[in-house]
């Protein structure tokens, strides 16, 4: 079989000395340029980015990279290869969820399939590497997940779908949908990240799959805000309720409880209900309750007679210092 020889530096657009930053920058902007996601049917752009992608991983790589200069375009005649030192102790597999599917003959014959590190025609010797495929962990894979703030609060165990890739037609890496029953800590906040082992990318010639790794989501609450541990709730209260105190029903995230407010409370003030928040047990946040002093509109003329009439017997004044 015959094997025509790539130039990766051409196919990045960049010089032989060029520095891995701008071997990154060159990939990352032939890939928003090429990437089948924004060029879909365009079997060019498909094509280009393979080979944007089998050219980035190796010379992303200094090894690979060291390896790919020594050979040259005379790869096929072995009398002119001069192997790095301890070329014979080097593995280009690894963890990182590289999957060599849909890569060129040219980059498996000199890497290997799989990326094991060995030569399986042309000529060469064994040098360390195996002629098979080594067992290869697959790539972790994170995914974002939304709950509303009463789940997050609450946990408990929820069904999610998720994409995971598998072997399609060819052999060809594809997508399809799958069901995962998920443990959701209690108090989970926004951000937070939960590992399910052995859900990630699947692993190649045997080896295991990698995690998967989903991270949380809070949506919006139409009446609460999280605040890091705590939630915030807004309560209006009337003039009055401030200025004499009451007891007041208020919702939070388990149940409504009964809120004793203090006389004399002021619009901005917050109030604490312990352990009403997000987070561990032991570690819990509060449920803050911010005082709101709403005034009647549409007053009749009996209420507006003893508003005036507070008005003229009051000493108070907001404005003094």
């Amino acid at each position: 079989m015959s094997v025509e020889y790539k130039d990766y530096y051409k196919l990045l657009g960049v010089s032989k000395s060029a520095s891995q930053e701008d071997i990154s920058k060159a990939f990352k902007k032939l890939a928003r340029k090429c990437h089948p996601d924004l060029n879909p049917g365009d079997a060019t752009a498909e094509a280009r980015f393979k080979e944007a992608n089998e050219a980035y991983e190796v010379l992303k790589d200094p090894q690979k990279r060291k390896m790919y200069d020594q050979l040259g375009p005379n790869w096929q005649h072995g009398q002119n290869f001069q192997p790095p030192p301890g070329f014979e102790n080097m593995h280009f597999g690894g963890g990182g969820g590289f999957d060599p599917g849909g890569f060129s003959d040219f980059f498996e014959t000199i890497f290997g399939a799989g990326g094991g590190g060995g030569f399986r025609q042309g000529g060469f010797q064994d040098m360390g590497g195996g002629y098979g495929r080594r067992p290869r962990r697959g790539g972790d894979a994170e995914a974002s997940l939304e709950l509303t703030l009463e789940e997050a609060f609450r946990g408990g165990p929820k069904t999610v779908t998720v994409q995971e890739q598998v072997a399609g037609l060819g052999g060809m890496p594809t997508l399809r949908s799958k069901n995962l029953e998920v443990k959701i800590p209690a108090g989970v906040k926004d951000g937070a990240r939960i590992r399910l082992g052995g859900q990630g990318n699947p692993g190649a010639s045997g080896g295991p799959a990698g995690d998967l790794y989903l991270r949380i989501r809070i949506q919006p609450h139409p009446r609460s805000k999280v605040d890091g541990d705590n939630v915030v709730i807004d309560l209006h209260l009337t003039p009055w309720e401030a200025a004499l105190g009451a007891t007041v029903n208020v919702p939070t995230l388990e149940r409504d409880v009964e809120l004793s407010v203090p006389p004399g409370v002021s619009s901005g003030q917050k109030l604490r209900i312990r352990g009403r928040g997000l987070g561990s047990k032991g570690k819990c946040g509060d449920q803050l309750v911010r005082i709101m002093i709403k005034t009647p509109k549409g007053l009749t003329d009996d209420e507006r007679a003893l508003w005036e009439q507070l008005a003229a017997a009051s000493t108070f004044s907001p404005r003094d210092i």
